[in-house]
């Protein structure tokens, strides 16, 4: 599809559908979002981190990863250019720790690499000892040490999808917040047909981006895709009268991670729950293993107040590689995929979803060329 004058249905309004609506609506493109906002969804969840540099994950998913975080700078220009006025986006650094100096020395020289491939974004890399590590973020373990990478960023999952669905108001996108209850191919001179609970609509193309759902929509249209659900249990502590804005994120090498935000806010999390579907309660065993992960290597945040828990359900890949889905949908005129992220979603998603625009359009995309079904 080349013209600019189509009309394409989104069908998520998460992170991957918010960012590929933003990529068409800004190249002209009329664009319909349909979001229902059912509880569980994955970007309204998360914390996210934007350090793909501690990750790891190595290979085709790492590229990919530390692609995303490089696309971050550009696409958060984007949105600031047309006056969104908060992005839920702060630089303040990411910290690595561990009390183990064998696997810290191993992860040390490994991020050194991946940070000096891209300095521009990434930052330095600085040595930090007990002492050091207690002057940018306060309640870590005294048997910590770490490394401290400046261009570590961290960002708002809600916040941000929030922005990118204004931006791409901005250009002209609509959003339906209704499911889409029927979509099937159009006989009415769309190529698409959208139906929700007030309307039927026509389009000429249509974007599957409903995360751990995606696969669901795409068996009711015929076809299948590997992705399956998990649930993530995010913490929200409370350190009252105490300035956590300038505190870094911290990785300690494991599943586990810390993202402090404004006004005292920290989040902990997160849990990796498979095989309970699309089941978004909060649980005992849940919110005991993120608290003990967490205060294990930062017990100055024992007397934090928890003030809320979310919990969102990932859309996980279920390829060897773990690499999302991204692109046309094999045997189907005008039918794209943009799924899989798992906990990588607001760092890919917005690179990928401007791949796919651009895709959509005919145009070059290479970023998810490794990506297609």
């Amino acid at each position: 599809m080349t013209d600019t004058s189509a009309r394409v249905a989104v069908i998520g309004g998460g992170i991957a559908g918010a960012s590929v609506a933003f990529g068409l609506a800004s190249r002209d493109v009329s664009v319909t979002i349909f979001d229902d906002a059912m509880a569980g969804q994955a970007t309204a969840a998360s914390a996210g981190i934007i350090a793909p540099w501690v990750s790891t994950s190595s290979g085709a998913y790492y590229e990919t990863y530390a692609a995303g975080g490089s696309f971050y700078p550009d696409f958060l220009n984007r949105l600031s250019a047309l006056g969104v006025p908060d992005l839920g986006y702060r630089r303040s650094g990411a910290l690595v720790v561990n009390s183990d100096p064998v696997v810290l020395a191993e992860a040390t020289r490994l991020i050194r690499d991946r940070v000096a491939g891209a300095a521009s974004v990434a930052g330095e890399v600085h040595d930090m000892d007990s002492a050091n590590l207690r002057e940018i973020f306060p309640p870590i373990a005294p048997e910590m040490t770490g490394l401290f990478i400046t261009g570590g960023g961290r960002v708002d999952g809600r916040t941000l999808r929030d922005a990118i669905l204004t931006g791409a108001h901005a250009y002209g996108a609509r959003l339906v917040h209704d499911s889409a209850r029927t979509i099937s191919t159009g006989r009415r001179g769309g190529m698409w047909q959208v139906g929700t609970t007030s309307a039927m609509e026509d389009f000429d193309a249509l974007v599957v981006a409903g995360g751990a759902r995606s696969t669901e929509m795409l068996q009711r249209l015929g076809h299948s895709v590997a992705i399956t659900a998990q649930r993530g249990q995010l913490v929200h502590l409370g350190l009252h009268g105490i300035n956590t804005s300038p505190w870094p994120t911290v990785h300690p090498l494991d599943h586990h991670y810390i993202t402090p935000f404004d006004g005292g806010r920290v989040v902990i999390g997160a849990t990796r729950e498979d095989g309970v579907g699309f089941d978004v309660r909060a649980t005992a065993e849940g919110q005991y293993q993120v608290l003990s992960d967490a205060l294990r290597i930062a017990p100055g945040l024992a007397e934090a107040t928890v003030v809320e828990t979310r919990v969102g359900v990932r859309p996980m890949s279920t390829r060897t590689s773990g690499l999302p889905y991204a692109g046309a949908v094999p045997g189907a005129q005008d039918l794209w995929l943009a799924s899989g992220f798992g906990a990588g979603g607001l760092t890919m998603g917005p690179l990928i979803g401007d791949a796919i625009a651009r895709a959509i359009l005919g145009q070059q995309a290479a970023e998810i060329a490794h990506l297609g079904l």
